[in-house]
């Protein structure tokens, strides 16, 4: 079918999947036939979940549910336009100001996925001539933003203050400048050096956007976040933030001051051209944020969680890089062996996510393993005997 069209050739040679399926690791597109729980059905087998983001464990929780299956009998199943013209309701206005409240800004403004909030929220406010500055682990969402953008992206070494440095002091004084970073980095775990971030680009003249998809229900209080963490709210421009981790939804937001949202209410082409977030993922997100305040021991369980899984891999031997959050690598090697690792590991009823290039160097692949709230020490202690039974098994450790 593709045969004779240049641009198509690329399809036809793409062997790398096909590959990985002969030697029977192939790690990707897993069917789960059940909830998002601690443990999941994968082939009829129970599972422990460890490659879930859902830090707070609310996914399944009863009034989560009940909120989604209300405001579908309520307002329907979807919106049926953009938010900028027929698409928004009550409720998006409600759960904006709630965001908002949550992580001490003016306004927030919510879109239709996290990826697409920050390609909205960068390409919207760079602009020619101007500077998006971003960490080499900043999420692929990020980067593609600032590509979108009509200004130009520089990045610099992961957490490396100077590095970061040294690329602001020779930009322009006048020109604009955004530096953007995950606030808990996604693969590695570890936390952005936000003040010594936020020093420097003052220094320079930048504005500072955090993405906290990872941060949010995870760090300061209540869970509102890594800028709460470092007590550093008012010096951060703009908050971005998703739904689909621990506020059990879909969807994503950002917030800043009432001036930055208005703009780009008007200007974010993300926003304007997409369908609205349905009401349903409304619902379930307020329901989320009402339980995780009220409920501050979810978190507390959380950091309990990640402690035990840390300090038992340590002890096994296993490298966990500088993880400082539910959010652990733990370092296999070549891609061949971490692809093997995962599936030995789902055979032994642990699920965990292959890391591999280009979001990591070729030789430095690993397994991520992500806790819940609702994890208990017995899932804990049960994947770490299967971890280190495969680990053992590769010479890993």
């Amino acid at each position: 079918m593709v045969d004779g069209i240049s641009l198509m050739k690329k399809v036809v040679s793409f062997e790398d999947a096909k590959f990985v399926k002969s030697q029977g690791i192939y790690p990707y597109f897993r069917e789960i036939s059940s909830a998002q729980d601690p443990v999941v059905i994968i082939d009829g087998r129970e599972v422990v979940m460890l490659g879930s983001n859902s830090y707070l464990g609310l996914t399944t929780h009863p009034e989560v549910k009940k909120a989604a299956a209300d405001a579908v009998e309520k307002y329907g199943t979807g919106c049926a336009g953009s938010r900028f013209l027929n698409g928004t309701l009550d409720i998006h206005v409600k759960l904006e100001e709630e965001l908002a409240e949550l992580v001490g800004k003016e306004a927030a403004l919510v879109f239709s996925t996290g990826f697409q909030t920050n390609l909205g929220t960068i390409s919207a406010l760079v602009g020619k001539g101007e500077y998006v500055v971003t960490d080499k682990l900043d999420h692929a969402s990020i980067i593609d933003g600032a590509r979108l953008s009509f200004g130009r992206m520089l990045k610099f070494e992961h957490n490396d203050m100077d590095d970061l440095e040294r690329i602001l002091s020779r930009l322009p004084r006048e020109r604009g400048k955004l530096v953007v970073v995950d606030g808990v980095f996604s693969m590695e775990g570890d936390i952005a050096k936000l003040p010594e971030i936020v020093d420097i680009s003052e220094r320079y003249g930048a504005a500072v956007m955090v993405d906290d998809a990872h941060g949010i229900g995870v760090l300061g209080r209540f869970g509102s976040g890594t800028s709460d963490h470092f007590g550093l709210t008012d010096r951060v421009h703009i908050i971005m933030g998703t739904f689909s981790k621990s506020l059990a939804s879909l969807g994503g937001f950002v917030a800043a001051d009432r001036d930055t949202i208005d703009y780009l209410k008007h200007r974010s082409r993300a926003l304007i051209f997409s369908a609205s977030m349905p009401p349903a993922n409304v619902a379930a997100v307020r329901a989320a944020l009402k339980i995780m305040k009220r409920e501050p021991e979810r978190i507390e369980r959380l950091w309990e969680n990640t402690r035990r899984m840390k300090e038992g891999l340590e002890s096994l031997g296993f490298d966990t890089g500088k993880s400082e959050t539910p959010i652990i690598p733990v370092r296999v090697g070549d891609t061949i062996s971490t692809f093997t690792a995962c599936m030995m590991l789902q055979e032994e009823g642990v699920f965990v996510n292959p890391v591999v290039p280009p979001a990591v160097p070729e030789g430095d692949c690993l397994i991520r393993v992500s806790l819940m709230a609702t994890h208990t020490f017995d899932h804990i202690d049960f994947s770490l005997s299967k971890l280190e039974k495969v680990g053992r098994k590769l010479g890993v450790i």
